[in-house]
C-alpha cells in the first residue's frame, strides 16, 4: 500500500540520519570524559578505546530510542507541515491508523534495545569494571608516566620518575611528596625499584634523601639513605566478588531478588518499555499546524522523553529504596505512559474527526 511504504521509507531515513548525529555526539562527549579519566591516572591510557567501546554499548538502548523518537515525531510533523496528513485525513485514514506501519519498521530496533539492556547492559559494565581493578592492581611506581607527575591511587602522594626502558619495575631519578595528617615528607632518590614480599608491594630507593616537616611543630628533619624500603600499595582486592547490580547478569538479578537488584531489573526493563511508549506518543505529540509560523511539537517531545526517562530513573531509585514495589513501579510509570499515550491519539483522533482544521480553509474560501 502506498501509506505503509511512503511512511516506511521515511521514517528508516529519518532514523539513519539521526542516529548518526546522535551516535556522533554522544561518542565526542565520551570521548572527551575517557581521555579525561586516562589524564588523571584513573584509566589506562592503552584501554582508552575499549573503555569507549565499552561505553558506548552502554548507552546505545537510549540512543536508539532517542533516535527512534525523533524519527516519528521529525517524520509526522513533516507529513503535518506538508499537508500530507490532511489528504489522509480526508481519505479515512485516522491517527490511529499509524501506529501499525510505525510498529512495523520500528519492531527490530525495539528487540536490539531489549538485547542491549538486558543482556549486553551487564556485560559491557563488568569489563569495564574489570579494566579499571587491572589498572588499580599495577603499583603506584608502574602506574606513573615518565616525566608527568602523578597522584597515587589514595591521593596521599605524588610522583615523579624517569622511567628505565629496560625494566618497567625499575626507574631512575625518583621524586615522591607524601601528605599525611600531622607530616609532610619529601623523598628523593638516583633509582627505584619494586619488590614483591607476599600479598604486599614496595619500593625500594637507593641513594637519596627525606626531608619530613611535622605540620604541628613544625620540626623538619633531613635523612640521607644508600637504601630506604617504602610500602608502596596493599593487595587490591578483588571486586569481581562484589560487582555492583549493574553489572550482574539480569538472570542473577531474578534469582536474588533484593531491593537494589530489583530496581537495576525496572531500570532495564523501563529501558525497553520506554523506548516502545516513546513511539505511541510520538505519534500524538507530532501533530502540528500548517497554517502557523511556529512548530514547538519537537521542543515538546524532547522534553516529555527527558521527563519520561527521568521518571525510569526515578523509578529505579524508589524499588531500590524499598519504597514502592517493582510490579508497582512498572505498572505506575510504563502503564501510566501507555495511558496517556492512548488518551493523547483518542483526542487527536477525536479532534480530527470532529474539528478537523483540515476543513477550515475550504469554508473560508466558500464564504
Amino acid at each position: 500500500m502506498l501509506f505503509d511504504s511512503t511512511l516506511r521509507r521515511d521514517l528508516a531515513r529519518n532514523f539513519g540520519a539521526t542516529l548518526v548525529v546522535i551516535l556522533t555526539i554522544v561518542l565526542t562527549m565520551m570521548l572527551i570524559r575517557t581521555l579525561g579519566l586516562a589524564a588523571l591516572g584513573q584509566v589506562a591510557p592503552q584501554d582508552v578505546v575499549l573503555l569507549l567501546g565499552y561505553v558506548a554499548l552502554g548507552h546505545l538502548p537510549t540512543m536508539l530510542a532517542l533516535s527512534l523518537f525523533v524519527s516519528v515525531v521529525a517524520t509526522l510533523s513533516r507529513m503535518y507541515r506538508d499537508s500530507e496528513m490532511v489528504i489522509w485525513f480526508a481519505s479515512g485514514v485516522g491517527l490511529t491508523r499509524f501506529v501499525g506501519p510505525v510498529l512495523r519498521v520500528c519492531w527490530p530496533v525495539l528487540l536490539v534495545v531489549a538485547l542491549l539492556a538486558l543482556f549486553v547492559w551487564p556485560w559491557q559494565n563488568q569489563r569495564s569494571v574489570e579494566l579499571k581493578e587491572r589498572f588499580e592492581r599495577r603499583s603506584d611506581l608502574s602506574r606513573v608516566a615518565p616525566g608527568q607527575f602523578q597522584t597515587s591511587n589514595d591521593g596521599t602522594r605524588v610522583f615523579f620518575i624517569e622511567r628505565d626502558a629496560a625494566d618497567s619495575r625499575t626507574g631512575r631519578n625518583v621524586f615522591i611528596l607524601s601528605s599525611l595528617a600531622d607530616t609532610e615528607s619529601i623523598t628523593s632518590a638516583r633509582s627505584g625499584r619494586i619488590e614483591l614480599d607476599g600479598d604486599d608491594r614496595f619500593l625500594v630507593l637507593t641513594r637519596g634523601q627525606r626531608n619530613e616537616q611535622n605540620l604541628r611543630s613544625d620540626e623538619k628533619t633531613l635523612a640521607r639513605f644508600e637504601s630506604y624500603r617504602v610500602l608502596a600499595g596493599e593487595k587490591v582486592l578483588s571486586s569481581m566478588d562484589n560487582l555492583p547490580p549493574k553489572a550482574r547478569p539480569s538472570i542473577e538479578l531474578l534469582q536474588d531478588p533484593t531491593p537494589r537488584h530489583q530496581g537495576e531489573l525496572v531500570w532495564r526493563l523501563g529501558l525497553v518499555l520506554g523506548a516502545a511508549n516513546m513511539l505511541l506518543l510520538g505519534i500524538g505529540l507530532s501533530a502540528s499546524n500548517p497554517r502557523r509560523a511556529s512548530n514547538w511539537n519537537l521542543l515538546f517531545a524532547l522534553l516529555a522523553f527527558v521527563v519520561y526517562y527521568n521518571v525510569i530513573n526515578l523509578s529505579q531509585a524508589w524499588v531500590a529504596g524499598s519504597k514502592v514495589s517493582m510490579g508497582t513501579a512498572l505498572i505506575a510509570a510504563h502503564g501510566g505512559a501507555f495511558l496517556i499515550a492512548m488518551l493523547l491519539l483518542w483526542w487527536r483522533e477525536h479532534h480530527n474527526s470532529r474539528f478537523g482544521w483540515w476543513r477550515q480553509p475550504a469554508a473560508a474560501g466558500a464564504a
